[in-house]
């Protein structure tokens, strides 16, 4: 019996979780004996609660459905929508109302950790009411903090971009022969992935940024200081690196020194602004040009610096899950596994999506050096291989051309 399938988007798009929906869609295509209609939650998880869904079987023409591979950001939209913990919730019994009177087989959830813990929640759920549907989780997030995974797509693109923009910067900040000090915030509460991947700007020994600072080590505006003096030693134009959630021995944020962070509603601290205050400490101490720079959500959106390893791994995994799913799978999330060996090679498996949910990968220890200011070598073999390959770019007068989902 033909079984119909639902996927939904959630959390913080990446420039390719739409290449993880292309992947479920196409293999659903190509399996038309076993795969009925192909439906979207329209704004995730929440979306489908209120009724919003669209279906994709025939919403695509081969152009457009082409071009949602190379697109980014969520095409279904998302949202950050946590389930309850009681299964008895009337929530659940709506949920699973809709599912049977659609007829689905098998649900697919793209996104990160507390996107897990609602695949985990809707099969133990499912569990209990003896529904035969399957649910998977497909990883998305450009922190690279999932468990388990060697490392989620999204993450690559984002290195890369964050990789090319730094080194942009540095280019910028070198033209004047005044001394200078620009500081770039990139994205990162707790873990330090995204930047450390602006290690990977430097074009020699001893190249810009001269500081990196992650959320793994203390933080101290002392040592800060002193860091800097050195560095300005080396070089008139200092560029730093710091991740949002850069935080003192205390584990006081940064940037709370200013004023107390908002939070989201999974009780995550929404941080920004702690490169703004170091901006100020600096300019103060050393009375030099200072400047920060914050990138924001171009972190998660560049198109046009995805990195092709990425875009193909997502796809994978979108492929992967489908196929996991007919074979009966759930309660799992689908995982990239790099087999040993010096050539970078990559094959998806499985993991249980409780064992993701709720959980970050922080940035490894070792990878830090002593002094808590810089990345070690080992980072650049780990991240080289994601940021490979320049995906096909069309373009429509002058600009990138993507696909729109328009209602």
């Amino acid at each position: 019996m033909k079984k119909n399938i639902i996927i939904g988007q959630s959390g913080g798009p990446t420039a390719v979780i739409n290449a993880s929906l292309w992947g479920i869609i196409e293999e659903g295509l190509s399996r038309r004996e076993e795969i009925g209609a192909i439906y979207g939650m329209v704004y995730g998880i929440e979306g489908f609660l209120s009724g919003r869904c669209m279906d994709l079987s025939a919403a695509f023409s081969p152009e457009d459905l082409a071009l949602l591979k190379y697109t980014p950001g969520a095409y279904l939209g998302s949202c950050r929508h946590k389930l309850p913990s009681n299964m008895d919730s009337p929530a659940y019994s709506l949920l699973f109302e809709k599912l049977e009177a659609m007829d689905i087989g098998a649900f697919f959830y793209i996104g990160g950790n507390d996107s897990m813990d609602t695949v985990e929640k809707l099969s133990r759920c499912g569990a209990l009411r003896r529904s035969p549907i399957s649910f998977i989780g497909v990883p998305k997030t450009i922190d690279n903090d999932l468990p388990v995974t060697d490392h989620t797509p999204g993450y690559g693109s984002a290195a890369k971009y964050v990789a090319s923009t730094v080194r942009e910067i540095v280019l910028d900040a070198s033209v004047y022969q005044q001394p200078s000090i620009t500081l770039v915030e990139l994205m990162g509460r707790h873990a330090g992935w995204v930047t450390a991947a602006s290690a990977l700007a430097r074009k020699f020994p001893g190249d810009n940024p001269l500081l990196i600072y992650l959320p793994e080590f203390p933080f101290s505006v002392e040592r800060l200081f002193a860091d800097v003096e050195k560095a300005l030693a080396k070089t008139p134009n200092l560029v730093i690196c710091v991740s949002e959630g850069i935080k003192d021995s205390a584990g006081k944020f940064i940037c709370e020194y200013a004023s107390e962070a908002q939070t989201d509603t999974f009780g995550h601290k929404m941080l920004t602004g702690c490169a703004k205050i170091l901006e100020g400490y600096l300019k103060n101490h050393f009375g030099v040009k200072v400047r920060s720079v914050e990138l924001n959500v171009n972190q998660r959106c560049s198109g046009q610096l995805a990195s092709l390893c990425d875009i193909e791994e997502a796809a994978e995994a979108g492929r992967f899950a489908l196929k996991c799913a007919l074979d009966g799978a759930t309660g799992k999330m689908v995982t990239l596994n790099r087999l040993p060996g010096s050539e970078y090679r990559m094959v998806p498996g499985l993991a249980e999506a409780a064992a993701v949910c709720n959980k970050e990968k922080t940035f490894p220890a070792q990878w830090i050096t002593p002094d808590g200011c810089d990345i070690r070598p080992e980072f650049i073999s780990y991240a080289l291989p994601l940021i490979q390959g320049e995906p096909p770019r069309a373009a429509e007068n002058g600009l990138p051309r993507y696909i729109y989902r328009r209602s």
